[in-house]
């Protein structure tokens, strides 16, 4: 996205205002940004957002503040900690909290699974790996799932694929 103020450069930073009912989404470059003194951290601030999000699993959270404050076995954080200051405390807090940051995560990113985000600028070669790479887990889960028809037809655009680039590589002396 470009832009807002300049129309030149990518717009890095995207304010969003509800003003009288109505949304209003202002989207600027760094430069434009630092130009009118906009200081995104006035505007943004990621303890209160997870402080915010967290306060949604509040029935969980009540449930085990009136057993007991449910804490890390490993290091000892406590899932209050973790919404005053937006960061566990070690692997194993994944586990121990999984009940109440799974609602969190859904709200944040919409899903708990990551599929993944492909830059919009990518040579061709980094393209190859990245659609070579999919195919060949679609290959490994069509296998998982013995659905062999399928599994033949990927596995055999991989080979298309595979044997494009060796002669592509021949053709440019590598």
């Amino acid at each position: 996205m470009v832009c807002n103020v300049c129309g030149l450069e990518e717009a890095t930073i995207h304010l969003t205002e509800i003003i009288n009912s109505k949304m209003v989404e202002l989207h600027l470059c760094e430069q434009c940004a630092y130009e009118k003194g906009t200081d995104v951290k006035q505007y943004f601030n990621f303890s209160e957002l997870l402080e915010g999000l967290t306060e949604g699993s509040e029935g969980i959270a009540k449930q085990a503040e009136k057993k007991e404050v449910l804490r890390c076995k490993s290091c000892g954080i406590s899932f209050d900690d973790f919404g005053k200051s937006g960061r566990l405390g070690c692997p194993e807090c994944y586990q121990t909290f999984s009940k109440l940051l799974i609602p969190l995560i859904k709200r944040i990113h919409r899903s708990t699974q990551h599929i993944g985000k492909k830059p919009t600028k990518i040579s061709g070669e980094v393209k190859f790996h990245m659609e070579l790479r999919e195919l060949h887990e679609r290959l490994r889960k069509l296998v998982e799932q013995e659905a062999f028809e399928d599994a033949a037809k990927v596995r055999d655009l991989i080979k298309q694929l595979e044997e494009r680039a060796k002669k592509g590589a021949a053709k440019n002396g590598t």
